[in-house]
């Protein structure tokens, strides 16, 4: 096997067990609390990291608080996670490691990613790489590292179900305090707490398109892909045909890694449009996620924000790394020298100009996809057609839901 391939396997050796912890204190739950976080990922981890470097003396910078803060963190999953369904061997970050959880901010921090690798022993050897994107899987193990620092602040399994303010402490300055209410997971039991500042950062929730079943063991989201695939019930060796639907870096890493999960399978890449399109990541854009574009972003008119975001969204939605793009174009112009230019007989195909409108359920528990193509829109005499592609397994790439906010915030 080609060793960007190799998996590694489980959690690495070093996170058994907090070699660090941070000074930040556990506050009892009955007390009022400054902040509480409603999930941790990166947003909730890179608050925890600010706070707990703000509190210290780093170099010949002082606190910047002079109180310890009363803080926590109530986390729906077991434990931390970062995009663990798409842990794909061989896939590699979006951005430079530089834009960790503390180096653009104080380049001191125990918690820069440069940081973990000479907590690691694998400095020297990251050098030796000449890179500054990381693979995915040693990234977040960086931010698992970071986030052992603050287990004691951390519930885990806690499902956060109201946010709801104080009437009791509402003034002429509006809420003071707020009531979170959580049910754990595994008891049911519901847990309150009061704090002064609600952070709800519970990132978005997989999206699946309402042309497919919202619940079927036959269609994957791609933010599952990794955990679900390697362990779907069909023979991995069988003669599948899957279809991937989507034309963003996820939809693309999967049709390239489906060789390797399902050897003999045939994969169906579809997109709506022409053509897989590179993302933007050039200097000038790349400006765009500078730090002090933050406070601006946020303060603008809602349509000018809306308006920037659009212009913007080529740096990551819907985009594929050009390193990628060309990787994939080789392997398709490699079925051509050995099948032919007849397609139908290649173990890979890229369908553009195709929409999925519904899905059916086959008697052999198949799955048909009922396809517009919409060819002649684009093409001379290529006529539109509505196709049928009858596949063993369906991999949704549409993204996510990122109103969960809206729903814990309705009061």
């Amino acid at each position: 096997a080609d060793i960007s391939e190799i998996a590694i396997d489980g959690a690495p050796h070093h996170n058994a067990a907090p070699k660090h912890k941070s000074h930040l204190r556990q506050t009892p739950q009955n007390d009022v609390h400054d902040v509480v976080c409603v999930g941790f990922g990166p947003a909730s981890l890179a608050i925890a990291v600010a706070l707990h470097d703000s509190t210290i003396q780093v170099g010949k910078q002082q606190p910047t608080l002079q109180t310890q803060p009363k803080i926590a963190f109530l986390e729906r999953q077991p434990e931390f996670a970062w995009h663990a369904g798409m842990q794909i061997p061989g896939a590699k970050m979006q951005i430079s490691f530089i834009k960790d959880m503390a180096t653009m901010r104080n380049p001191r921090s125990e918690f820069t990613f440069l940081n973990y690798l000479h907590e690691n022993n694998r400095l020297v050897q990251f050098t030796n790489l000449s890179t500054f994107l990381p693979r995915r899987i040693e990234y977040e193990d960086y931010l698992r590292w970071c986030a052992n620092w603050f287990q004691h602040l951390v519930s885990y399994g806690e499902d956060v179900v109201d946010i709801s303010p104080d009437s009791q402490t509402m003034g002429s300055d509006g809420v003071t305090t707020w009531t979170i209410t959580s049910r754990n997971i595994r008891t049911r039991e519901m847990s309150f707490r009061r704090t002064k500042k609600v952070v709800v950062a519970v990132g978005g929730h997989p999206k699946i398109p309402n042309a497919f079943p919202q619940q079927h063991p036959r269609v994957i989201h791609s933010s599952q892909y990794w955990t679900l695939s390697s362990r779907v019930f069909l023979d991995r060796n069988a003669p599948l045909k899957i279809a991937v639907i989507g034309s963003g870096q996820s939809a693309a890493e999967i049709f390239n890694n489906l060789p390797s999960q399902f050897p003999n399978s045939k994969a169906y890449l579809l997109i709506r449009g022409a053509a897989l399109r590179p993302s933007d990541d050039s200097p000038f854009v790349n400006e765009v996620f500078d730090p002090d574009r933050v406070d601006d972003t946020f303060s603008q008119d809602p349509s000018v924000r809306a308006e920037a975001i659009r212009l913007d969204k080529a740096t990551n939605y819907g985009v594929v790394r050009l390193e990628l793009l060309e990787h994939m174009y080789d392997c398709l112009y490699t079925q051509r020298l050995q099948y032919g230019d007849n397609e139908e007989a290649w173990p890979q195909r890229l369908l553009n100009y195709r929409e999925v409108e519904r899905v059916s359920d086959l008697p052999d528990s198949r799955l048909r996809l009922h396809i517009r193509n919409d060819t002649n829109k684009y093409r001379v005499a290529r006529a539109s057609t509505n196709e049928t592609l009858d596949v063993d397994l369906v991999m949704v790439a549409s993204g996510y839901r990122r109103d969960m906010h809206e729903q814990l915030l309705q009061k």
